[in-house]
């Protein structure tokens, strides 16, 4: 089960007391958003991408959705997301709980900028029904992030 996979990852940061299991799905942003209580730009999705015959994943804030020209000048190639299967397969981790903790050998973790406005924020934690409240400083270390990059649109407040 990949929750047990990211609890025994965790564990070498002390943090897999941290994770949160919920009666109810977690599987989406609005639905974790209310098994949290919180806003759901909160919720740090994790997005898969396959680039150039491997694994890309794209931490980002909720309310946060892919720029395709940004993507393109960061990844030098098209966003072509994962196929549920795919997600299985090369993440290791289902559809609805995929985070970046515990994941497959060869995936590359990216977080993005619309994380940034907040202290903490909410990533799954391998399962439908689970999540971890973690700082950005926490996410960076634990996600093995490459580093932050700017692939998102729809997140940033007016001028």
């Amino acid at each position: 089960m990949s929750i047990q996979i990211v609890r025994e990852y965790l564990k070498k940061w002390n943090a897999d007391q941290k994770i949160l299991e919920f009666d109810v799905s977690s599987a989406t942003v609005e639905l974790a958003a209310q098994a949290l209580g919180c806003e759901p730009a909160r919720i740090a999705k994790t997005l898969s991408f396959l680039v150039e015959g491997h694994c890309v994943l794209v931490v980002a804030a909720g309310d946060a959705k892919i720029d395709n020209p940004k993507y393109k000048a960061c990844f030098h190639t098209k966003a072509k997301m994962l196929s549920h299967d795919q997600v299985t397969e090369m993440v290791g981790h289902a559809v609805g709980g995929v985070c970046p903790f515990g994941v497959k050998e060869g995936t590359e973790v990216y977080l993005d900028e619309s994380l940034k406005r907040f202290e903490t924020v909410f990533p799954a934690a391998g399962s439908s029904n689970s999540a971890i409240e973690l700082t950005l400083p926490e996410l960076e270390t634990y996600s093995g992030s490459r580093g932050w990059v700017d692939v998102c649109k729809g997140w940033q407040e007016e001028a």
